[in-house]
């Protein structure tokens, strides 16, 4: 999938409709139009591949897709999903990316929340996976995090939601990190969007500063929620050490938790 830089779209700028322009451009064979985020995301195959592309009409959707270009631009890695092309429409903003053949671990939409515990949802499949796959889910994880604290962003809005992981070739990937932005940053709204089971504290405080210590929280919940076997996290399935990592991570006040991406990962592979 990476290193893939050609599709049928790769030189359109502009479309009037992106609907009606993909289902030119080839078969149109998946629509995600209940996301929360209101984008209408849709799968494209045509030229014997195929495409994820992503599209917002609103003006916090067309935001979004911005701050995801720069993202693109700012920050890769192999388990982070690549942006390959972009195009405006009459209405907005169109993202392209490869085709990923992975389930989204958490899935909300407008009209069903929940899932992450019901028998047989990706979350309950993946949480009893042995600990081998789990644990080198995990590493994608921080990996690509690492790569994000290189490029000097923080995570915003990171949870489940934003984790693919492949059951059959067993390999995770990460997507829709669009609201992830350049920091340290001072909050200047109410709060951050996200899901409250990822957010640290300060997410939540107008005038707080947002940085590294942020990620860190996000990551450490990450950390705890995929190691649970259960949604309520009284089934922790890692070690004392492990658990110790975590609660350090995710310290209510950002000056106890690890100060660095680096730091978590170091404490967490000696962990293991």
């Amino acid at each position: 999938m990476h290193g893939v830089t050609t599709h049928p779209i790769s030189d359109t700028t502009h479309a009037a409709a992106v609907e009606s322009f993909l289902e030119r451009a080839g078969t149109v064979f998946r629509r995600f139009d209940e996301q929360d985020s209101g984008c209408v995301s849709y799968g494209l195959a045509a030229a014997g591949q195929r495409w994820f592309v992503k599209s917002a009409s609103t003006g916090s959707g067309v935001s979004s897709l911005r701050r995801a270009v720069s993202v693109h631009q700012a920050v890769s890695h192999p388990a982070i999903v690549p942006l390959t092309h972009s195009f405006t429409t009459d209405e907005g903003l169109a993202l392209v990316y490869p085709w990923f053949s992975g389930e989204v671990l958490y899935h909300p939409t407008r009209s069903r929340h929940g899932g992450r515990a019901i028998a047989g949802s990706p979350m309950a499949r993946f949480r009893g996976l042995p600990l081998s796959r789990i644990h080198a889910a995990l590493d994608s994880i921080l990996g690509a995090h690492l790569a994000v604290e290189q490029a000097g962003l923080v995570a915003v809005d990171f949870y489940d939601g934003c984790m693919l992981y492949d059951f059959e070739g067993h390999k995770m990937m990460l997507c829709d990190l669009d609201e992830f932005r350049p920091g340290p940053f001072t909050l200047e709204t109410d709060r951050l969007p996200g899901s409250r089971r990822f957010m640290a504290p300060e997410e939540f405080v107008r005038g707080s500063v947002i940085d590294l210590r942020t990620t860190v929280f996000a990551l450490g919940r990450a950390l705890r929620l995929l190691l649970d076997a259960g949604d309520e996290e009284k089934q922790w399935r890692g070690t004392r050490g492990q658990l110790a990592v975590v609660r350090k991570a995710t310290a209510p006040v950002p000056e106890s938790r690890f100060r660095s991406v680096r730091s978590l990962v170091d404490a967490w592979h000696a962990a293991v």
